[in-house]
């Protein structure tokens, strides 16, 4: 069984939203996981959303699809990968804790 990327897009900063889903499918394949996507209609944030779908990495076409704020909030449940520019985040861990 292949781990878990949430794919996740802000149709508010992306210009070419079909591009920027390919960009993150083609992607996220080159990394070796298996992509979700989030429900449209959901009004959760990005961090219960890949929670609940077990990601153990968010993936994004650029930085600018996710403010600081929640960018620390979702790495305190996955990584982050960028498209472009190429940039990753690891996951916030507490000292002691036990997954």
């Amino acid at each position: 069984m292949r781990p878990t990327a949430f794919g996740w897009i802000d149709y508010d900063v992306s210009v070419a939203h079909d591009w920027d889903r390919a960009q993150v499918s083609r992607f996220a394949r080159h990394l070796g996981y298996r992509v979700v996507w989030p429900d449209e209609y959901s009004l959760l944030p990005v961090a219960d959303q890949a929670r609940d779908a077990g990601a153990d990495v968010v993936i994004l076409p650029g930085p600018q699809h996710l403010g600081p704020l929640e960018l620390n909030r979702v790495m305190d449940v996955a990584d982050v990968e960028t498209v472009l520019p190429r940039l990753s985040f690891g996951r916030w861990h507490t000292i002691g804790a036990v997954r």
